[in-house]
């Protein structure tokens, strides 16, 4: 592994454990094993590699997202999916965890990443519903892009009240409730009984 992605893959896991304001750069090079000279080399500094860093996981989390919204044959099961718990859950999410960061929220820079891979989140969630609706598995009449926003809030929400209460169950118990509250159509409701 390179210099660069020794640095990536330090600084991920730092934003992830301190978030961005409490990893110093060089927390960030002693982890990497690399010198302040191949840090500087690479990137222009904390910020610059912070990014870098958040595009990576952004990357990683594009794949677990969409292998999860794929698995299953309806729309509810592919939303199951998506809000099953991981092995992560008191960590939290490692995106979410970024927007509570002071310095994060007021640089542009460090924000765009996550805000993005939160809207393109939801336009998964949004295209899972939408083929729900058209395959008859969910009501016509849902509101999707409401329901997808819903989707997301609850499953970032989720990850909040598992790391406070150092327990998976709170995750488990605010996504089973959104399942309740997700519609079934006629057809589907007469499918599962």
């Amino acid at each position: 592994m390179s210099a660069a992605d020794r640095l990536v893959e330090s600084m991920q896991t730092l934003l992830w454990e301190r978030g961005y304001t409490a990893t110093s750069p060089r927390a960030v090079q002693e982890l990497a094993e690399a010198g302040q000279g191949s840090m500087y080399h690479h990137f222009s500094g904390k910020a610059a590699l912070a990014v870098t860093a958040e595009h990576r996981m952004c990357e990683e989390l594009r794949d677990q997202i969409l292998g999860r919204l794929e698995s299953g044959a309806t729309a509810r099961e592919k939303i199951a999916a998506f809000l099953t718990v991981d092995e992560n859950v008191l960590r939290g999410c490692r995106l979410g965890r970024l927007v509570q960061d002071a310095a994060v929220v007021n640089d542009e820079h460090l924000r765009e990443p996550i805000a993005t891979m939160f809207e393109w989140i939801q336009i998964q969630i949004r295209d899972v519903l939408n083929e729900g609706v058209s395959s008859g598995d969910l009501p016509a009449e849902l509101d999707i892009e409401t329901l997808a926003a819903t989707i997301l809030a609850v499953r970032q929400g989720a990850y909040v009240l598992a790391r406070g209460a150092q327990s998976a169950e709170p995750f488990r118990r605010a996504t089973e409730g959104i399942l309740q509250l997700l519609p079934v159509s006629q057809r589907e409701a007469t499918r599962i009984r």
